[in-house]
């Protein structure tokens, strides 16, 4: 959102909490073809908060990522992390097309509870079926200067081209909604946290997140069943594959305990919309890692009253055969890249 570029072939890389992702797309005419994609994880990552911080880290695994994937296009789009970025839509009246400029930062510092001159603000028109001329629908966006600068030095240091950054929200809107108008919701499950946000004709309308990821349940799997916090990692991730495909219904309690502050959570956030805006949601997209946990979807759909499934953010994009189930599979962790490396496509 707060560069931008021409080029035909992106990365889209996604700096986490346990590692980075990078998806390389390219446009063939009106296909968007999956070139290749790579995860470095960080060993033991959970127990290591700081390494976020750690910008040469970031920076060497970025080029061994990039290097053992056989990328060929260093011009990369980043996602800021929501927690770290504000945003907002803004209603302008009256305002002529010169002075819109002006208008929104007048109205940034209503909404934004920082000092304007520490963050960089961008904003993009939201198209509706209003009559035009009196009112204009803006999304704002402000991102600290300082986390942008830091962006740029790591990207630097990678010697990529950091030509664009924007949220993880609208990255996975991109991803996963693409051209859908309806009404929804999408919960990224991240390690650290989940950030739920609602969606009306492609645009993100309410946001909220909560401080409980994967890593709150790897943690109470590793305790119920004795194991290091690895062996759990994986025991989650197999078991939720392997439950998913026989389509067992049952939950381990261990689990839904874990689950409950998350499920909380986005049942609170549709409330919250629903109360403001009198609608429905249609849908709700899961994403991230933890949304492959046993038959989740069908226990939220039964909680919820609303339909629930694993997002797909390859639906719009060109993939090698051979690899459709292994991608089916990582799609979820990889949604917020693809939807990056889509950005200019």
């Amino acid at each position: 959102m707060f560069f931008s570029s021409s080029e035909k072939s992106y990365l889209g890389v996604d700096v986490g909490a346990s590692g980075v992702k990078i998806v390389q797309l390219r446009k063939e005419g009106s296909k968007v073809r999956l070139i290749s994609y790579g995860v470095g994880e960080i060993k033991n990552a959970q127990l290591d908060a700081n390494w976020q911080n750690e910008n040469e880290k970031i920076a060497r695994m970025l080029k061994e990522v990039w290097k053992e994937a056989g990328m060929d296009s260093k011009s990369a789009i980043a996602a800021l992390p929501t927690y770290a970025v504000f945003s907002s839509v803004i209603t302008l009246t009256n305002v002529d097309i010169k002075d819109i400029d002006s208008a929104v930062r007048w109205e940034a510092k209503k909404v934004i509870p920082l000092p304007l001159e520490e963050m960089v603000i961008d904003w993009v028109e939201i198209k509706d079926d209003a009559p035009k001329g009196k009112n204009l629908k803006v999304l704002l966006t402000g991102a600290p200067r300082n986390l942008i600068e830091k962006y740029m030095a790591i990207f630097k240091a990678a010697d990529f081209e950091l030509i664009s950054l924007e949220t993880e929200t609208l990255s996975l809107i991109r991803s996963l909604v693409g051209n859908d108008k309806s009404s929804l919701a999408v919960v990224e499950i991240g390690t650290n946290t989940t950030d739920i946000f609602i969606v009306e004709k492609g645009i993100p309308v309410l946001s909220r997140s909560i401080d409980v990821g994967g890593l709150t349940i790897t943690k109470a799997v590793a305790q119920s069943l004795n194991v290091n916090l690895d062996r759990a990692e994986q025991f989650k991730f197999d078991l939720g594959i392997s439950m998913l495909e026989s389509n067992d219904s049952s939950i381990p309690q261990t689990i839904i305990e874990a689950i409950t502050p998350i499920v909380n959570e986005i049942k609170y956030t549709l409330s919250l919309y629903q109360g403001k805006s009198g609608g429905n949601l249609e849908k709700v997209i899961l994403s991230g890692g933890s949304a492959l946990l046993i038959n989740f979807t069908n226990y939220l759909t039964g909680i919820l009253n609303c339909k629930v499934f694993i997002g797909d953010p390859w639906a719009r994009v060109y993939c090698p055969v051979d690899l459709v189930p292994k991608l089916k599979e990582l799609g979820p962790r990889l949604a917020v890249s693809v939807g990056l490396a889509m950005r200019e496509m």
